[in-house]
């Protein structure tokens, strides 16, 4: 090529390319201290989505988000789509809570208890069971197509569907009562619903943990991108001494090893890795802070006689300022934490509070629009009204209606009504006032539910009586 025909290249624009091609990620699986702590919670939040479907409370699923019938049973809870505000509060409390553990120690959500982490985890540890180690896993990939290989991967793949067609199937039975969604699925009559998101929820279960894996992580999250926003000099992160560590290089017997660092260069660190970044390049959004290039950087130190810590949690201050680790943690209770903490155990402590008191009745009043008032033969003026009696506790209940607001006003007929379990109960009520206890058009009036044998359970209602 030509000097001319360079500089032409050299003049033109670089080409920025909109995707990256994926490149296989064959993670290692390491043991270590950091691995035990992310098999006890994949154990541990499985234990409590599989198991949590087959609790029983009252002779009832314990979990029960009802679609069709439009409540929430949690426990001895019962919560109606009137209850939309502890929805609210729940997630408020979620997000507070992950911008506390953020700022403490950075996406320690995401390498232990994320969804995408753990069942990704799941399927790894099929594919190890089935494939074997990396180094088999590599080479079964490579090898041309033949029974052996057929057989295998046919095996992974099976116990891939069978585990996410459960998973499917765990989910649905959270919002449809296990034991009917059973009964469904032998007698081959499942709902169009019911078998959608069985298959959809399966289906993306094993794409995204089976096959997309880091990519999840890398491009489709977005607590990734903005992360950043909620670190600082003091959160915990994984992190590469290289003051330490630098520069790099093998250690050979009988060699001059004192001007190199500590660090090896055996890439163990890389290759442990599932999302295939290497630490040592400083802190990546790509980095879900698994440690597990922790635990194979202090096995590898080990092995050679070097002190361990050549990859571990530190902050950005300690590595400059070389804090020890009581150090570390003072700096770490900041005002920053402080304040998230606070705003958390308050909302916590408001909602537990509501939800404690929390009256077992809801009731709507609706006027009969009919008959805006009429007259009575006794020369009285009655409105009539529909009360809709949500009854939210898991007993029946028997409710005195009484109303107040004019004098003399009072319930004209039955003034007592049954209310099933956990249910809705109609009941009109016609109210009875003279016609000089008010003045002409909309009067406020205000009727009182109370359960029979239970003050307690008593709930305060306005309303508004028309007198012509």
């Amino acid at each position: 090529m030509s000097h001319a025909d360079r500089q032409k290249t050299a003049d033109q624009p670089a080409e920025v390319s909109l995707y990256e091609k994926r490149r296989k990620i064959y993670a290692k699986h390491v043991r270590g201290f950091f691995d035990n702590w992310r098999i006890a919670l994949v154990v541990l939040t499985q234990i409590l989505f599989y198991g949590g479907l087959w609790l029983e409370w009252n002779g009832r699923q314990a979990l029960l988000f009802h679609l069709v019938e439009r409540k929430f049973y949690i426990f001895g809870l019962v919560f109606w789509p009137q209850d939309v505000i502890y929805l609210a509060i729940l997630l408020i409390i979620s997000a507070y809570a992950l911008f506390l553990v953020t700022a403490v120690a950075g996406r320690l959500f995401c390498g232990y208890a994320c969804p995408q982490t753990v069942y990704t985890q799941l399927f790894m540890w099929i594919e190890n069971w089935v494939e074997g180690d990396r180094n088999a896993r590599i080479k079964l990939d490579k090898a041309p197509l033949d029974a052996r290989k057929l057989r295998i991967k046919g095996t992974k793949f099976l116990l891939w569907g069978l585990l996410s067609l459960w998973t499917g199937f765990t989910l649905v039975g959270y919002f449809t009562p296990v034991h009917e969604l059973i009964n469904n699925v032998l007698t081959n009559s499942l709902g169009p619903w019911e078998t959608f998101w069985i298959l959809v929820y399966g289906g993306f279960t094993m794409l995204f943990a089976g096959f997309m894996r880091e990519q999840v992580c890398k491009y489709m999250c977005p607590y990734a991108r903005f992360q950043s926003v909620m670190f600082d000099p003091d959160t915990l992160i994984i992190t590469y001494d290289p003051e330490r560590g630098e520069p790099r290089g093998i250690r050979k017997k009988g060699a001059d090893t004192s001007k190199l660092g500590d660090c090896v260069d055996c890439g163990q660190c890389v290759v442990v890795c599932p999302t295939g970044i290497d630490i040592r390049d400083g802190l990546q959004y790509e980095c879900i802070g698994c440690a597990a290039c922790v635990d194979v950087c202090d096995q590898v130190m080990d092995k050679v006689g070097l002190p361990r810590g050549l990859v571990r949690y530190s902050t950005e201050n300690a590595m400059k300022e070389k804090l020890d680790h009581k150090s570390i943690l003072a700096h770490i209770v900041r005002p920053r934490i402080l304040v998230y903490t606070a705003i958390l155990i308050l909302i916590t402590v408001i909602a537990g509070w509501f939800l404690m008191h929390r009256i077992p009745l809801k009731v709507d009043i609706i006027r009969d629009r009919s008959t805006l008032a009429r007259e009575a033969d006794d020369g009285s003026i009655e409105n009539v009204f529909m009360l809709q009696i949500m009854n939210t506790s898991e007993s029946p209940q028997r409710y005195k209606i009484t109303v107040d607001g004019l004098d003399g006003a009072k319930i004209a007929g039955d003034d007592s009504v049954d209310a099933k379990a956990a249910g809705l109960t109609s009941f009109n009520v016609v109210v009875a006032a003279p016609p000089e206890s008010g003045k002409r058009g909309s009067n406020p009036i205000h009727f009182t539910i109370a359960a029979e044998g239970n003050p307690e359970i008593t709930l305060r209602e306005k309303a508004s009586f028309l007198l012509p």
